[in-house]
């Protein structure tokens, strides 16, 4: 088995820990009396406290998605599990500041996979889970975004049920979820898209491709994962496929943490702009009109907490780090 990783960095800085741990500060203060009677509709003097429930069982793996980076868009369930588990299996798109909040001597196994170069094979990984949670230790399998989008889920399920390790499932923020509220607009909106679609961009790859005229509706707004390398193919084919030219779409690299980058564009522009100004990966691709949302929306980026710095695009830009808008 692979032996515990060493933290990427000691720990984020002061700042980053006061938010991070504002997570778990009412650990185990339960609720207010009044409340724990039930008489919630009553006056009370004492604050209303977050009840933080159970602890993790030996032998179970829990399958926790980490969200999209940002510690304060955490759960409180997955923080409080980071805090009890023996052992934490983690990947790449991991913020630093959720890894702050395991407490240290915890064993931390690093799996993570990027474009082209998995670190560990995913049977290894299913196999490291199984062994730890035979040695009679809680397992955090921590993935980034939410745990069943993507992000080979199934897969893990799939070998501890092999091997009868049970398991628990604690969803997180999805990529998408998280690039279009940093955007300032909503996914679905009654008046642009009735239904929504989450795509993996890997289908585009040579040998394969979606079914771009199940695709091509004006109703819906559509979400590609793992697309950044592919977005002339996406332009293609939802253009050949009947969308016009004009057609809203959107690019945002690292949702909801201080580096995040952005592109608003539209099918006929977006390879150009791309190459005139990279983004980094991970990167979500949003195409729709819900996207011309983000001209007047009144929650642009970035936000009042933000840096000044992070913010390098022109006074029209909604994005932190480098932007353009159509």
């Amino acid at each position: 088995m692979r032996a515990p990783s060493k933290p990427r960095t000691p720990f984020a800085s002061p700042d980053a820990l006061r938010r991070g741990f504002s997570a778990l500060a009412r650990l185990g203060q339960g609720l207010s009396p009044r409340l724990r009677a039930g008489r919630v509709g009553e006056a009370d003097d004492d604050a209303a406290r977050v009840s933080l429930r159970g602890e993790c069982r030996p032998g179970r793996v829990y399958l926790v998605g980490a969200g999209s980076g940002d510690v304060e868009l955490l759960t409180l369930k997955a923080a409080r599990l980071l805090a009890q588990a023996d052992a934490v299996v983690y990947d790449r798109l991991v913020g630093e500041e959720v890894l702050a909040l395991i407490p240290a001597g915890r064993e931390r196994y690093y799996v993570g996979k990027a474009s082209g170069h998995h670190s560990v094979p995913q049977d290894e990984i299913g196999a490291l889970l199984v062994a730890l949670a035979g040695q009679g230790k809680s397992v955090v399998r921590l993935k980034g975004g939410d745990p069943g989008v993507f992000g080979r889920m199934g897969e893990e399920l799939a070998a501890l049920a092999e091997a009868k390790v049970s398991a628990e499932i604690v969803p997180g923020i999805t990529a998408a979820s998280a690039a279009c509220a940093s955007m300032g607009i909503p996914l679905t909106d009654r008046a642009h898209a009735q239904q929504l679609r989450f795509v993996t961009a890997q289908l585009c790859r040579e040998g394969g491709a979606p079914d771009w005229a199940a695709l091509a509706r004006r109703d819906e707004t559509l979400v590609f994962y793992m697309g950044l390398a592919k977005v002339e193919a996406i332009c293609a084919g939802l253009r050949g496929a009947g969308l016009p030219d004009d057609w809203p779409i959107m690019l945002v690299a690292n949702a909801s943490q201080p580096e995040q980058a952005a592109l608003v564009g539209t099918l006929g522009d977006m390879p150009a702009r791309l190459a005139e100004t990279p983004l980094p990966s991970p990167c979500l691709i949003v195409v729709g009109s819900v996207v011309r949302m983000a001209d007047w929306t009144p929650a642009p980026w970035p936000p009042a907490w933000a840096s000044p710095l992070a913010h390098r695009g022109s006074s029209s830009c909604h994005a932190r780090g480098a932007s353009s808008r159509v």
